[in-house]
């Protein structure tokens, strides 16, 4: 039996994985998950990227073509290969996608404990990272699911619109029974307003509907709509980095504040 190293982190300082999800499509969830995990590495935590998403808007968004890539997060979850093994260390270190994830679903519906296999892969680099981000679909699918098994936590990116907030209510039942059938402690970390638009009275009322209906549970810092946005994954880096002064990265930092102070109460 080996004797844990003095060195490594203790038991309280496992990795904490944060799922972003929500099932309606263009709500700045990518995004979010990438720009959340680079504000998070400045504040010196040591993070990991997963990217779950068939379409690999996360990997694109840090410079790398996962046409190009031998292996990806669908090795990891249908063949079970080290995790390690599909990293690229880029701002931060991303666990690659490519579209063979679109398969994924169709090869593991067969595997006994399908949707445990995320999980599963995240074990091998416990003592690795201090957080990991995974960036999901806009689906709640088996891809979804394998991600919200593996977390302690799900940020909802909400756009300010009605159809969007409709999501939510989909994405509170699917967590009822994924905390009822494989994993009774995950929760909403919290929601999230994205591309708010300041001057229009739609996303002052949608954010007053998503507050009355979810109380403290909104987070307090807002994404507002930029044009860096679109800009910096073309140039394959986050805001923070294309433009660590502008509106957008000040927002992320805010909110990795905000979800940094949540984790340690």
């Amino acid at each position: 039996m080996q004797l844990p190293d003095a060195t490594a982190p203790s038991a309280t300082q496992t990795l904490k994985v944060i799922a972003l999800a929500n099932q309606k499509g263009g709500v700045a969830k990518t995004t979010t998950t990438l720009n959340l995990a680079v504000a998070f590495a400045e504040e010196g935590h040591r993070v990991l990227c997963i990217d779950m998403d068939p379409q690999g808007n996360l990997t694109m968004s840090q410079g790398i073509d996962p046409d190009t890539l031998e292996r990806s997060m669908y090795d990891v979850l249908v063949h079970h290969v080290p995790i390690r093994e599909v990293i690229q260390k880029r701002e931060v270190d991303v666990a690659c996608a490519s579209i063979d994830l679109a398969g994924a679903e169709i090869a593991m519906s067969t595997m006994i404990g399908r949707e445990r296999s995320l999980q599963k892969a995240l074990k091998d680099i416990e003592g690795d990272y201090d957080f990991a981000f995974i960036d999901t679909p806009p689906s709640l699918g088996l891809l979804t699911i394998n991600a919200l098994t593996a977390a302690h936590k799900v940020i909802v990116p909400v756009q300010c619109e009605y159809l969007s907030m409709r999501g939510l209510i989909q994405l509170q039942n699917t967590l009822a029974m994924i905390r009822e059938n494989l994993n009774p402690n995950v929760d909403i970390e919290g929601i999230l307003p994205t591309l708010v638009d300041t001057r229009t009275l739609h996303a002052k009322e949608a954010i007053e509907l998503l507050e009355e209906n979810f109380g403290d549970r909104v987070f307090a810092s807002r994404i507002r709509k930029t044009i860096r946005f679109a800009e910096a994954p073309v140039k394959g880096m986050s805001v923070l980095k294309y433009d660590p002064d502008g509106v957008a990265a000040h927002s992320y930092r805010q909110l990795a504040k905000e979800v940094l102070s949540n984790a340690n109460r």
